[in-house]
Order: C-alpha cells, then sequence, then structure tokens
C-alpha cells in the first residue's frame, strides 16, 4: 500500500493490539486520512472503514480501488458502525479519537489557530459552526462549554471577552481574544487559546457523546475474542474509555455516595484491559502532536452485549 501522508500515533502499538490474523474484518472507525486502514490491509485484514467528514471519503477513494475490494469506505459517525456492519461480526476496531491531523493541517476547515482560515470547526461540514456558537450563544453558555470540555479555569472571563469582541469570524481572530483575555507571551509553553479552540470543536461535533455511543456500538460488532484499541488525546476522552472498559469487565471499583455500585450478575462482556501504552520518546521527536496520547486496549468475551445503560 501506498504510504499514509499522516502516520498515525502508535500505529505500530495499535497493529500489534489488534493481532490481525489474514483475511479477518477489522473496523476502521475513523478513517481519516487511512493511516491505520493502510496498515491493516497491509497485516491481511478486510477493513470497514468509517468516517463523518466528506473530505476524508473523498480522499480515500484512491486507497478503496488500490485495496481491490478488501476496503469498503463509509460515510457515517462511529456511533453506528454496528447498524451499517448489519450481521457481520468483526475481528477488531481501532479508534483515534478527536481531530485528525487532516483537519488541522487545512486552514479552511477551521480547526487551528496555527494558521488564520474560517471559524468552522465541522467535522461533517454540516450543522451549526464555531463561528455560528462564539457570535450567537449567550454568555453563560460559552463559559460553560468553556470550563465543560476544555477545562478552561477562567472560562468566565474568556466567555465574557469573547461576547465583547463579537463578531468574530476568524481563527486567528478568535485566539487573539482569547490571548488577550487571559495574557499570553510568545514563549509560553502552552497557547491559552488551545481550551478554547478544543472546548468548541468538542461541542459542536458532540465528540464525547459519540465516544459514548461508539464505544457501545464497538461492544455490539465485536465477536468473542476481538480486541478493541482506543487512542485519546485528553483526559475527559480517556477517562470515558477507562471507566468503560473497567465497568465491561466487571473491575470497576465498588460505588461510592457519587457512583452506586454496579448491579450484580451482569456477565463481563471485555476482559481485563491490558494496560495504558503511551508514546515512545522515538515516537514524541518525529511526531511532536503524540505527546498526550494514549492507547487502551481489552479483548471482548462471549457474553452478551450490555444495553446502552450498561444492563444485558
Amino acid at each position: 500500500m501506498s504510504a499514509a501522508p499522516h502516520i498515525p500515533v502508535l500505529l505500530d502499538e495499535v497493529i500489534d493490539a489488534l493481532a490481525i490474523q489474514p483475511g479477518e474484518a477489522h473496523v476502521d472507525a475513523t478513517f481519516g486520512a487511512g493511516g491505520y486502514t493502510r496498515a491493516m490491509l497491509a497485516a491481511g485484514a478486510r477493513v470497514i472503514a468509517f468516517d463523518r467528514d466528506p473530505d476524508a471519503i473523498r480522499d480515500g477513494q484512491a486507497l478503496v480501488t488500490e485495496a481491490a475490494g478488501a476496503l469498503r469506505l463509509v460515510e457515517s459517525p462511529f456511533s453506528a458502525l454496528d447498524a451499517a456492519l448489519g450481521d457481520e461480526p468483526v475481528a477488531g476496531v481501532v479508534m483515534d479519537i478527536g481531530v485528525s491531523s487532516m483537519q488541522l493541517d487545512r486552514p479552511e476547515r477551521g480547526f487551528s489557530f496555527q494558521s488564520d482560515g474560517p471559524l468552522d470547526m465541522r467535522m461533517s461540514q454540516s450543522g451549526e459552526s464555531a463561528a455560528d456558537f462564539v457570535n450567537e450563544a449567550d454568555e453563560a453558555v460559552i463559559a460553560d462549554i468553556l470550563s465543560r470540555y476544555g477545562e478552561e479555569p477562567r472560562a468566565r472571563r474568556v466567555a465574557k471577552a469573547i461576547v465583547s469582541a463579537r463578531p468574530i469570524l476568524r481563527t486567528g481572530e478568535l485566539a487573539s481574544v482569547v490571548r488577550r483575555a487571559l495574557g499570553y507571551r510568545p514563549h509560553d509553553k502552552k497557547d491559552p487559546a488551545t481550551r478554547t479552540f478544543q472546548a468548541i470543536r468538542i461541542h459542536l461535533n458532540a465528540e464525547l457523546d459519540e465516544l459514548a455511543e461508539g464505544l457501545v456500538a464497538a461492544e455490539r460488532a465485536l465477536m468473542p475474542g476481538g480486541r478493541l484499541a482506543v487512542v485519546t488525546f485528553h483526559s475527559l476522552e480517556d477517562r470515558m474509555v477507562k471507566r468503560f472498559l473497567r465497568e465491561r469487565s466487571g473491575s470497576e471499583p465498588a460505588g461510592s455516595r457519587h457512583r452506586p455500585a454496579a448491579v450484580a450478575a451482569r456477565a463481563p462482556s471485555f476482559e481485563s484491559p491490558e494496560r495504558a501504552v503511551r508514546p515512545g520518546e522515538a515516537e514524541l521527536a518525529r511526531n511532536p502532536r503524540a505527546r498526550s496520547a494514549t492507547l487502551r486496549v481489552a479483548k471482548r468475551t462471549g457474553a452478551a452485549a450490555w444495553s446502552a445503560n450498561g444492563g444485558q
């Protein structure tokens, strides 16, 4: 297979985790630029790949042709992957959560403030844009989103600055507003606009809801012994994946006043998850974007999938 335009994070570790046997059906739930899919095809898998971004589907057609029947590319959010698969069980599912390099590197998509572009951030290229949100939402709503999804400690200050600066139509404009509100020096380790961009992107694309539904869909789709590999890039995502796998494997701690104990007598749908994997120094040297990545892997048992709300 031809080289991918972007090398995905923890590629070798993901392919090892999937333990692909030639001819098996595997799912790439987040096709993006096709890096994982190429490696899965090279290992002998038949791949069903999903993406809700029309650009990814369009750009992936050359690989569909090259794969000569071994790749099916589906324009769909990965929360619906089990419905798209029908009755076909799969031996592995990989999810690379969050925004793709392809999206970040195209200024016209409006995901990044590294290059100025229209304030967009829509993965599916439909619905409410980031410009719509920052120019129309109430100040209190903006503050709540920045706090909840960006873990921005000064969310109210940023929200007030955004409302005062309206209209904001470009990524560079929004980044400048946030920097002025929070204070920014060029040598600072992290740009203060990062948390605001992350929060708005997650909100617009319902990314955490999509992740929660996608994990359940993968559970339903995997055959006994099938493997789930999930790469996350920030703590909100990683906590969700960790909690899901601990709960579904029966290793969730006893309940507390904040989280009731799990209902007894539910057969674990996953074996105990493997130790989390993070990038090594060599990968970080060639791909700084990998610095916050975490890979979690678990193997499906023969038990029935739990219901979406946790029951069976």
